[in-house]
């Protein structure tokens, strides 16, 4: 199992610690409490999409002894309510026939789009945050 740990820091902004790698998650200034020093979480989620995407249909046609080298992948979400109801990815190169050739294959071994698609189950848990050295709220007076 994959785990992830974002903590917040006030206002609409969290810190998102992956391996070596550090994601600062906020909402743009336009949003009261938002500082804009990150890209939002549906921003996250389109951009996690399209990478996923774009790494898919590089690898099926490296697979099969080709490249693409000015692969680009866009993608669009339409918003409806507190999410999308239309997400939209659409893939671009000198290369056309190539990448519908390869279409299908990097659908199916796309592991954000797959996830996307067969929407998971997803358990919302509360547990009680235990403070260690440093880490977690002073000890209150007694």
């Amino acid at each position: 199992m994959l785990e992830i740990t974002a903590s917040w820091e006030g206002g609409y902004r969290c810190r998102v610690p992956i391996r070596g790698f550090e994601v600062l998650v906020d909402e743009p200034a336009t949003v009261t409490g938002g500082t804009d020093t990150g890209p939002t979480p549906t921003e996250l989620l389109l951009a996690s999409l399209g990478a996923c995407f774009t790494l898919a249909l590089a690898h099926v046609a490296r697979k099969r002894g080709r490249e693409l080298p000015d692969l680009r992948v866009r993608v669009r979400g339409a918003y409806r309510g507190a999410g999308f109801d239309r997400i939209v990815v659409e893939a671009t190169s000198s290369e056309p026939e190539l990448v519908r050739s390869v279409l299908d294959q990097a659908i199916r071994s796309s592991y954000v789009s797959n996830t996307v698609r067969g929407q998971p189950e997803i358990e919302y848990r509360v547990e009680p945050a235990v403070a260690s050295h440093g880490q977690g709220p002073p000890p209150r007076p007694r």
